[in-house]
């Protein structure tokens, strides 16, 4: 008889998936509602832990096999129907929960709007607190389409809570908070060509960062499967480059991924996501 997978982030057995004694939680928010061009993320979550199941705990690059930290997934936040407003609360509480059980959160989304309602949360439980956004675009509209808690406002909504620097952005909509905030907006050329923009960024956050990685930051050569794809993207090395240079200063203190957008056929997009997933965790938790 073979021996089944649990369905959960990693496949991983429960010794290792108890919530109980994890330091880490998956919090799949599989939330779809403002988003303007290619639909599917709500399909996101659930295709990043399927894929996960394949993916080998142990990081070679860090020399550390990450199951042993305790890593659970928790049940997803089902979307209200109440509307964005609504749905920032329901996020939030979650998150906050298991904030104050002692958890690393690490979200899975879903669209990007949900970073809004996780920062708030971690922000309540940390204090000090800056975000790190690796990404295409800014999203720092003050409201998009009637809705101040769109996807394409979530940096605005970041913005009054916290300090920030966004990283990987090509793509632009000339409103006056990007004129506001030029100085912490670092394109992906900027990064290659002076990568010590991003060092000086750094310097001025918070000891404790929250990361949220839209994964149309990546190249669409290796990261199609995203509502909105931007050619001239990130590659895997760049991201990983960032989360080095990132905890070599700084301590992360949650994180998520969003925008996964599933295709039949690009199965690669969602075990990249889930590599990514993995990596962020390892990354935090390295020489903590």
């Amino acid at each position: 008889m073979h021996n089944i997978l649990p369905f959960n982030f990693l496949g991983l057995p429960e010794e290792y998936a108890t919530y109980s004694t994890a330091k880490v939680v998956i919090l799949p928010i599989p939330y779809e509602l403002t988003l303007s061009y290619e639909s599917g993320t709500r399909f996101g979550p659930q295709a990043i832990i399927a894929a996960s199941r394949q993916v080998e705990t142990f990081d070679d690059e860090l020399d550390v096999e990450l199951s042993t930290l305790g890593i659970a997934t928790s049940p997803e936040i089902e979307q209200t129907v109440e509307g964005p407003e609504a749905m920032q609360g329901k996020i939030y509480h979650k998150c906050l929960e298991i904030l104050k059980d002692g958890k690393f959160v690490l979200a899975l989304g879903g669209e990007h709007s949900i970073t809004a309602a996780l920062v708030r949360a971690h922000k309540e439980k940390y204090g000090k607190l800056s975000v790190i956004q690796i990404d295409a675009h800014t999203d720092l509209r003050d409201s998009y389409q009637g809705s101040r808690f769109s996807h394409a406002c979530v940096m605005a909504r970041v913005a009054e809570m916290a300090d920030f620097c966004s990283i990987g952005i090509r793509s632009f909509s000339n409103d006056d908070n990007e004129r506001k905030y030029a100085d912490r907006i670092i394109k992906p050329r900027h990064w290659r060509n002076n990568p010590g923009h991003f060092e000086k960024c750094l310097a001025e956050l918070a000891e404790n960062v929250y990361i949220t990685i839209d994964l149309d930051s990546l190249d669409p050569s290796i990261m199609p499967a995203v509502g909105t794809p931007e050619p001239g993207g990130l590659t895997w090395d760049d991201v990983i480059s960032m989360l080095e240079t990132i905890t070599g200063c700084k301590k992360i203190v949650g994180a998520d991924i969003v925008e996964l957008s599933p295709r039949p056929g690009l199965t690669y997009a969602d075990f990249t996501a889930a590599k990514l997933a993995l990596k962020v965790i390892g990354y935090s938790f390295h020489g903590a």
